[in-house]
């Protein structure tokens, strides 16, 4: 009889916590290094963070991220395969726990991956803290060892980011000076619990709205997205993730005006938060306003609860732009740069398929000037987006919840600028609303596909078609893999 070979599965919580170890090596060499100083000048191997030492950071660097992404399919397989079959209550849950601490933890001490966004909060701090306005000036205005380590796209730039974000930043330049190192160690602990608060909420949030929180916490906060751009790029989303998500689970424990305030204080770190408030409008309607109200009633608590919205969420800036000392500036600068090029955001995926056309007809077109012409038509179809969803989303609280998350989406298709780290806003949230499973498999397939596009230093390969091609043919496959078997129409989780 001829002899059978297989190859044992690893298991995904050993797999996540290696990949995170090569993560951590890969990010003083391979990641976001500093262009002055650092820990491997301070060793005097700075040589590996150029030439050959660097691009053996990088390939380290893409190792981890796929075995990472590995483990999430794993931890997909093993543990939320078998409870989307056999739903038991909080089945799964501690199992997630454990993996996420685990995979976690080594980036704790890495330095900043795929983003240099960290120098810049850092820069804009300092700027502040020195007496100048980053909302109507550049980082240039500022030089010091901070500016040496932004990215020089960025520093003629102004800042988008609310009041709160600046305070930070300036609370932070002010204990450490300009010490670049203390500066990240202090931002990487900010990044810390912003993480924590999200992984706190989001499972209480699914089991509010009668959904699977296991599912919620793998899907929403385990998959390499939001552990690699949160925790290892330390972006400012995850402390408004973190508030937004508290905010909601505030609102289904029916206390809105403790909900709007978080949503408020959200959104002085960055305007995106807002997209949450209306939807707790709905919620302060069902629940001052239930189904057998007369529409008088109805009508009174719905504008009733919408000046309240307004009220609070104006009030929770206000009194930070007060207390922080700074501007109403960002107002003026909430559209964002449009530096940045990538087909993740809408219009610029339109203008990389039209102008190859356009310019078979008119060779000298230009693309920056079609581009320009779709954004501005994708702001219009953003706000009738997201209106339309907010009223789609009207019924009961867990569409509003729904709601949130496909108006974050729509605002991120139709932005002029999308960057992976945004779509922590929905990811959170996808598994906490009892999504259909092929809204799960949908989410999966996308998160790996994002989190396997960046690079270690923040370059993506949304440009390389072969790329692209192959890793949404793996992607599919893995997705299939993970939910095999997996009913369509599945039961609630029953009692142990």
């Amino acid at each position: 009889m001829a002899k059978t070979y297989s190859f044992p599965i690893p298991r995904a919580l050993p797999l996540g916590l290696s990949a995170s170890c090569i993560l951590l090596l890969a990010s003083f060499s391979g990641g976001a290094t500093r262009n002055r100083g650092g820990l491997l000048e301070a060793l005097n191997i700075g040589f590996l963070s150029y030439g050959h030492g660097r691009n053996l950071g990088l390939a380290l660097y893409w190792v981890g991220i796929f075995l990472l992404a590995a483990a999430w399919v794993l931890a997909g397989r093993t543990i939320i395969r078998p409870q989307l079959k056999n739903p038991l209550p909080e089945g799964g849950l501690r199992d997630i726990q454990r993996i996420l601490i685990a995979w976690v933890a080594p980036l704790l001490l890495a330095g900043p991956l795929a983003s240099r966004d960290v120098y810049s909060y850092l820069m804009q701090g300092a700027m502040v803290r020195d007496g100048f306005d980053p909302y109507t000036e550049g980082a240039a205005v500022n030089p010091g060892p901070f500016l040496l380590e932004v990215s020089q796209d960025w520093r003629n730039t102004t800042t988008p980011y609310g009041p709160l974000h600046l305070w930070i930043g300036e609370l932070v330049t002010s204990l450490v000076g300009d010490n670049v190192t203390a500066g990240v160690v202090i931002y990487k602990v900010l990044s810390l619990l912003g993480f924590v608060t999200i992984a706190w909420s989001i499972p209480r949030i699914a089991r509010k709205l009668g959904a699977d929180p296991a599912v919620a916490l793998w899907l929403g906060v385990a998959n390499p997205v939001i552990i690699v751009h949160l925790i290892g790029g330390m972006h400012n989303e995850s402390l408004m993730v973190g508030l937004v998500s508290i905010g909601l689970l505030a609102a289904l424990h029916k206390r809105f005006h403790a909900a709007l305030i978080l949503v408020g204080t959200a959104v002085a770190m960055k305007a995106t938060a807002v997209i949450a408030a209306p939807f707790i409008v709905w919620m302060m309607l069902h629940h001052y306003a239930p189904k057998g109200s007369s529409k008088w009633r109805q009508l009174a608590v719905f504008v009733l609860s919408g000046i309240a919205a307004v009220a609070e969420i104006i009030a929770a800036v206000a009194l930070i732009t007060w207390v922080s000392g700074t501007s109403w500036g960002w107002l003026s600068q909430v559209s964002g740069n449009s530096k940045v090029i990538n087909p993740l955001a809408g219009p610029t995926l339109a203008t990389d398929v039209i102008f190859p056309a356009v310019q078979i007809f008119m060779p000298d077109a230009s693309y920056n000037a079609i581009l320009a012409v779709l954004r501005s038509i994708a702001m219009a179809c953003m706000l009738i987006g997201l209106v339309t969803v907010w009223w789609l989303c009207r019924k009961d609280n867990r569409d509003a919840v729904m709601g949130t998350a496909a108006a974050y989406q729509v605002a991120f298709v139709f932005n002029a600028v999308t960057l992976p780290w945004y779509y922590a806003s929905i990811f959170t949230l996808m598994g906490t609303f009892r999504p259909p499973l092929w809204l799960i498999k949908f989410t999966t397939g996308v998160a790996l596909f994002i989190g396997v596009s960046f690079s270690g230093d923040g370059n993506h390969q949304l440009y390389n078609w072969f790329w692209v091609i192959g890793m949404i043919v793996v992607a599919w496959f893995a997705t299939q893999w993970i939910f095999e078997g997996v009913p369509k129409k599945r039961q609630p989780a029953r009692a142990e």
